[in-house]
């Protein structure tokens, strides 16, 4: 299993900080030249490796962790995304509902990633916290998920539990999802919660 981190500025680093705590291989790529964000990733870990997007979207699990505006963007650099699994770390805050269709914004970015299985997740903690160690007290940092392809939910939650966090699946992007989504000036109400779970 390969995996890609799309978008390095706060999330993406806090992300590739848990694969490198891990020794788990991870590309990371922005629509930048790799070599402008190289000596960024190499001071994370050997194993963060710098990749133009299109090299990077090769990989089997993509985290998308760019501006939510910026979505679009990324899903047109595949002609379509079939069989891949899609991690939406996006928060849509400031985005108008009627924008989103009305829909979930995890609902709207599934839409334009044509084939993919997407799993909105790792996005209700602050980049400060999620670049943390997720070993607390004894206990797991929660990370929540929510996806329509339970499958694809129960691949994304054995690579939570590879990082160190203890997965909660929440159910379906229109029931889960809201929970742990922002829209218009509202966030969801997981948002920002900083859980622990103990075994």
């Amino acid at each position: 299993m390969s995996y890609a981190i799309i978008g390095f500025g706060n999330i993406g680093q806090a992300l590739a900080k848990a694969f490198a705590r891990n020794g788990i291989e991870v590309s990371v790529a922005t629509t930048r030249d790799p070599e402008s964000f190289a000596s960024d990733a190499a001071a994370i870990g050997p194993g963060i490796i710098p990749k133009k997007l299109d090299e990077a979207l090769k990989a089997d699990i993509v985290f998308l962790a760019v501006r939510f505006e910026s979505h679009q963007d990324v899903a047109k650099a595949l002609p379509h995304w079939k069989g891949k699994i899609i991690i939406d770390v996006t928060n849509a805050y400031g985005v108008p509902p009627e924008e989103l269709g009305g829909q979930p914004s995890s609902k709207a970015v599934a839409q334009v990633f044509t084939g993919g299985r997407l799993v909105k997740g790792f996005n209700h903690l602050g980049a400060a916290v999620l670049g943390q160690d997720p070993a607390v007290h004894g206990g797991r940092r929660v990370v929540f998920l929510a996806s329509d392809d339970n499958d694809a939910a129960t691949e994304v939650c054995a690579l939570a539990e590879s990082l160190g966090f203890s997965p909660i699946k929440l159910g379906g992007l229109s029931e889960g999802g809201l929970l742990v989504q922002a829209r218009g000036n509202v966030w969801g109400p997981l948002i920002f919660k900083d859980l622990i779970k103990f075994d």
